[in-house]
């Protein structure tokens, strides 16, 4: 069976506990979680889960469909290959001296990433894209050093007019 990366977008209610929850069933079934954001969404007490695996589609569908009967879990979806927008965050800090410094700024300006930190030693850059691009920015970066680097995980929405995952109205006066 092939493996591939699924992305599910999980719609939860806002109540401590539920990331616990979320995070122990996928490891129950021996997933491993690639990346997972949590944050609040445009409904009030409501979280929007994003949760980055890698397996069969059966097995995820499997594990989407345990993932809705967990406790304050009110939709999960399995946005893969549905026209999603998915972006990271990555903070990168890189040696950085006064020889380096110029070529290190051309790469991040080629790359639409911004220096938001700057030191004798080292320039911190702020980057968005999806996973390749930051890969490959951190790739170029690695020949000079990198000192640290954090990054976010993914966040994926459904292009166009469609939702990530709908919830129903009777759902969301019980939330409040």
């Amino acid at each position: 069976m092939l493996t591939s990366k699924h992305i599910l977008v999980a719609m939860v209610t806002d109540k401590p506990g539920v990331l616990n929850r979320a995070a122990s069933l996928f490891r129950r079934r021996g997933f491993n979680i690639e990346s997972i954001t949590v944050g609040h969404s445009e409904t009030p007490h409501v979280s929007r889960m994003t949760i980055v695996v890698v397996g069969t589609a059966d097995m995820v569908e499997q594990v989407r469909k345990q993932l809705e009967k967990v406790v304050d879990v009110i939709k999960v979806s399995d946005v893969t290959g549905k026209g999603t927008i998915s972006r990271e965050l990555a903070l990168i800090k890189v040696k950085a001296n006064t020889t380096t410094r110029s070529e290190i700024m051309q790469i991040v300006d080629i790359f639409r990433a911004k220096i938001v930190d700057v030191s004798a030693d080292s320039l911190t850059i702020e980057a968005t894209g999806d996973e390749d691009k930051l890969t490959s920015l951190y790739n170029l970066l690695r020949g000079f050093g990198i000192k640290e680097i954090a990054r976010t995980g993914c966040v994926a929405m459904v292009r166009g007019g469609g939702k990530s995952a709908v919830i129903d109205n009777e759902v969301l006066k019980d939330i409040e």
